[in-house]
């Protein structure tokens, strides 16, 4: 186990090191959230019907920003070369990476949801069922993204490419997150929502880490 670890303390170092690109997701975040009140006014009731979906939107959008650079700079400066060709196992540095692309640049976002769904008047129960959505959702952004990463890893502006591929699988995570806020609202079970997300989370984290692993070694080629 000792390669990975040091792989994810080496990729720790680097995310601290590159402070600038890892704020960039969570400005991108507050912005875009920080926007919408202002284009559809104040008023407490519409705020709370769009908030969970607002959220929700930014929070793909942003780890979009983050998962550009899940591969890009192993690749540039061929690290992910010698990766590849390492006694470690692939899938294992595969999932070594998403999890620190998680932990850096989208738990920061699950930390600031609190003081957005205040600005958006969320109640308390929204809230909570807001936060287990982010909580058992965002690892799935980053396990589905990063395959999406591995096989744009070597062209040239690939973030177009990359967004055009996400947004439509990431639309039934929306639906189901966005549903078990506006249960929560109503004072309604959401345990259907919450057992799809985790299905759906629990299905992509033992075929992921495989399919990255593939899709890195199609891109060395």
């Amino acid at each position: 186990m000792s390669p990975i670890i040091a792989l994810f303390k080496r990729d720790l170092i680097l995310a601290y090191h590159n402070r600038a690109e890892l704020m960039q997701p969570m400005m991108f975040f507050m912005l875009v959230i920080s926007l919408f009140p202002l284009a559809v006014g104040p008023n407490a009731a519409t705020l709370k019907i769009i908030g969970p979906g607002v959220i929700w939107v930014a929070a793909i959008l942003s780890s979009l920003l983050g998962l550009e650079r899940l591969f890009r700079d192993d690749f540039q400066d061929g690290s992910l070369e010698q990766m590849i060709l390492s006694t470690t196992p692939l899938p294992a540095i595969a999932l070594v990476k998403v999890a620190t692309h998680w932990l850096t640049s989208i738990l920061p976002l699950i930390c600031l949801s609190p003081l957005l769904a205040v600005f958006l008047h969320l109640n308390e129960a929204m809230y909570w069922a807001l936060l287990v959505t982010l909580l058992l959702g965002t690892p799935l952004l980053s396990l589905i993204g990063a395959i999406a990463v591995a096989l744009t890893v070597g062209l040239n502006r690939g973030g177009v490419l990359l967004a055009l591929l996400l947004v439509p699988i990431f639309i039934p995570l929306l639906i189901f997150a966005t549903s078990a806020v506006d249960a929560a609202a109503m004072e309604l079970p959401y345990t259907a929502q919450l057992a799809f997300i985790a299905a759906m989370l629990l299905f992509a984290f033992a075929l992921a880490p495989f399919a990255i692993a593939y899709a890195l070694k199609v891109s060395q080629n």
